[in-house]
């Protein structure tokens, strides 16, 4: 592994905890920064797993002051300002900064498709006018667009762009990434495909950003500080038969009320979600529950090796 640098290791992408009135539940995410935190990782808010698009404005902001408040300065906090309104995205930046948000993330606007000259203008625009540093997000699963790494090592020029969160899921990419900027000091590249983080920390990535790590931050703890060896690829075995019990067969959306009903069997969250997603049936959840407690026992169980 190379030198540790500022914006590496366990990224969760973390689940928003709301309650029945889609209002931010200021009892469970406490608990869950603590989950997080303790056991190495750092958190992300209002990601794609944290359903970003579908929180408001001001129970973003109600978000981040409790997860600023949870951390007690630990670890580092990484906020997402994705969004379609450029304006909106750098009022809500300068919101989370004044809280003590020190590093944000964003997508492209995903409503009109975009060219990579829109691209670099965009992210140009927005890390021009943020407060602090900015790593750019790629996502086609949502945005419907991909970012050409050719670009992103452009942007990575930009003093403020500091590193790049790639969910695509391509083989060749992820070499690519590596190769670009592991020598790189000032920009760092973190996987967010959970399935191949053991191979992206073995290539030689900065970090990596699971969404199962909300479950299991301990798992992928130690797939990255093995540094690509045989305890990580063990713990990336757990890890994916665990990510299967809730995203086999599902779209992201069906896959999303799963995952929080298996943190609820935990008690790190509710099983609400936000519109368009909706929670599962009580039948459901007790099914969903009942199965992941059998096969994978308690919060320190499937946090474990065994």
């Amino acid at each position: 592994m190379n030198a540790i640098k500022k914006y590496s290791g366990v990224v969760v992408p973390m689940v928003t905890p709301v309650d029945n009135s889609y209002r931010i539940d200021r009892s469970a995410t406490p608990i869950l920064v603590d989950h997080l935190i303790s056991n190495g990782a750092h958190p992300f808010i209002l990601g794609t797993t944290g359903e970003s698009a579908s929180v408001s404005r001001s129970e973003k902001l109600a978000l981040v002051k409790a997860t600023i408040n949870a951390s007690a300065g630990k670890g580092t906090i990484y906020a997402g300002i994705s969004g379609n309104s450029l304006y909106d995205s750098l009022e809500d930046a300068r919101q989370y900064h004044d809280l003590g948000i020190g590093v944000f993330v964003a997508t492209m606007p995903s409503y009109y498709p975009a060219d990579p000259d829109q691209m670099e203008r965009y992210f140009t625009q927005l890390a021009d006018a943020l407060p602090t540093p900015l790593i750019i997000y790629n996502i086609p699963a949502t945005t419907h667009l991909s970012i050409p790494l050719s670009l992103v090592d452009r942007l990575s020029q930009h003093p403020n762009i500091v590193g790049f969160k790639d969910s695509e899921r391509s083989m060749e990419r992820l070499e690519t990434s590596v190769s670009l900027w592991k020598e790189r000091t000032d920009f760092s590249y973190l996987s967010g495909w959970a399935a191949m983080s053991h191979k992206a920390i073995e290539l030689g990535a900065d970090g990596i950003i699971p969404s199962t790590g909300n479950l299991t931050p301990h798992l992928y703890q130690v797939i990255y500080t093995s540094g690509g060896g045989h305890e990580g690829w063990l713990a990336q075995e757990k890890a994916d038969r665990i990510s299967e019990l809730y995203q086999k067969d599902r779209t992201l959306s069906r896959a999303l009320p799963v995952l929080k009903t298996m943190m609820a069997a935990y008690g790190l969250c509710q099983p609400e979600m936000l519109p368009p997603m909706y929670p599962l049936t009580r039948d459901e959840q007790r099914t969903v529950q009942s199965q992941t407690l059998s096969l994978f026992g308690d919060l320190n169980q499937i946090n474990s090796m065994n």
